[in-house]
């Protein structure tokens, strides 16, 4: 008899080996879709919690394959996730990184069935992106130059990397993988891996090269203080200790200056969304900015026009006499 009673969720997973196949899609996810490490752990969530869901589902033994479930399993999972209290955003992604997987079981092991596919998701509230003002951009940009007038390794380091990522537009894990030689910042201009491993061209702008230069300077120089083979001389960020800096420590970094010039609820990923809506701000193609931004869909590059509308009202009604 199928019983859903004992299903585990995102969050309550064991440390037990996940299933072959969800092994090798992970493998997948990182090294051939060059997906965040944000994201490739959020799938391993998901997919670990259906795996728990549909033992107790299908009878507790254990004794069932990805081929056999059926779209009930799927609805049933979607509805365990509700009854735990977790959210129709939590939801909707589970049932995504489902359908991802399934797709992946039909190119790579001739699996002809989705039950994902067919679900229909929760209806979400569409969140716009957190952005910064141009005042705020201003004022992150003070604080981060008055530091960097230190001429310490670190803060001319942050610096560089504020100016690239919101130059640039980046994701995290873009500025993370970037190699000196993606860098051109004579021509100021970048080499970006993104999504999937495609590369794009990006413009840097004057401000980025030139802080990209001199962090160069001081690079160079930690490196030939440090020795032959004592810091990875391809990274082009890296730590006092000559290492490639991690995501988290980029994040750590950039918080840390967020919330000195702009307050509390901004993230890294904020200078991305700040990036594009400025752009689009000035009056950029939208086309343009989806390229330079590395989405595969326009509608992706979408969400930027409805920040900048609300924007736009929201200037209308501190400023129109009759608003």
């Amino acid at each position: 008899m199928k019983s859903s009673g004992n299903s585990a969720v995102p969050g309550r997973g064991t440390d037990r080996p996940l299933r072959p196949e969800v092994a090798e899609f992970l493998v997948y996810l990182e090294k051939e879709r060059n997906d965040s490490p944000h994201t490739v752990r959020a799938y391993a969530r998901d997919l670990r919690a259906f795996e728990e869901f549909c033992d107790g589902y299908y009878g507790g033994t254990g004794k069932w394959g990805f081929a056999g479930v059926d779209r009930l399993a799927v609805r049933s999972f979607m509805g365990e996730l509700q009854r735990r209290g977790h959210s129709k955003r939590t939801v909707a992604r589970a049932v995504s990184a489902l359908r991802s997987f399934y797709r992946f079981l039909g190119s790579r092991h001739g699996l002809e069935v989705n039950p994902a596919r067919s679900v229909r998701l929760p209806k979400l509230e569409r969140r716009l992106p957190a952005v910064l003002d141009r005042k705020d951009v201003e004022e992150l940009f003070n604080l981060a130059e008055d530091q960097a007038a230190s001429g310490r390794f670190e803060a001319v380091r942050n610096l560089a990397i504020l100016e690239v990522l919101y130059a640039a537009g980046l994701r995290l894990s873009e500025l993370a993988g970037l190699n000196v030689s993606d860098v051109d910042p004579i021509g100021e201009q970048l080499k970006v891996r993104g999504k999937g491993k495609k590369e794009r061209l990006l413009p840097l702008g004057s401000h980025a090269g030139r802080a990209l230069r001199r962090y160069g300077e001081l690079r160079d120089r930690l490196l030939e203080k440090l020795g032959p083979g004592r810091g990875d001389a391809r990274a082009l960020f890296l730590s006092v200790r000559g290492r490639r800096l991690s995501p988290r420590s980029i994040q750590l970094v950039v918080s840390r200056y967020l919330r000195g010039a702009a307050g509390s609820g901004l993230s890294t990923h904020s200078l991305r969304h700040s990036f594009a809506t400025h752009l689009l701000d000035a009056g950029a193609d939208l086309r343009a900015v989806q390229e330079l931004l590395g989405h595969s869909s326009l509608s992706t590059t979408q969400v930027y026009t409805h920040t900048s509308v609300e924007r736009l009202k929201k200037v209308y009604q501190q400023a129109h006499p009759r608003a």
